[in-house]
């Protein structure tokens, strides 16, 4: 199994999610060794959640899972890049297709992205 530098981080690595077709940034997580090991056994992308401080599958509540199709490691081996089917459409928990939905415009955020669900009709 690929090692990671888990120690700049206080025992996490950023990990840039990426559209393995479009090429569009869909979101940014953590992961900790447990999930590192759990997204190359399942092929699921799997999380350290900081707000839930714990182990977290993209899309356990949602539905709206990551399949993991190419992992690709940095030269310094402390971030991660994923490219990913994601499933059900939308990435962030705001129901938008990217966290990256909103656009600098001036001195405003401009909301760019599209909503793919209402966050408020599932369960997370």
């Amino acid at each position: 199994m690929p090692e990671l530098n888990f120690e700049k981080l206080g025992g996490m690595v950023p990990v840039v999610v990426q559209d393995s077709i479009s090429g569009e940034v869909l979101m940014l997580a953590f992961m900790n060794r447990p999930a590192w090991e759990e997204t190359l056994r399942s092929r699921r992308a799997t999380y350290w959640s900081r707000s839930r401080n714990r182990l977290w599958v993209k899309g356990e509540s949602s539905g709206n899972f990551q399949e993991v199709k190419d992992i690709y490691v940095d030269c310094d081996e402390d971030t991660v890049l994923l490219k990913v089917i994601q499933r059900g459409g939308a990435a962030c928990h705001t129901g938008h297709r990217s966290c990256f939905y909103r656009k600098l415009e001036g001195d405003d955020l401009k909301v760019v992205g599209e909503r793919v669900f209402n966050p408020e009709e599932v369960q997370r």
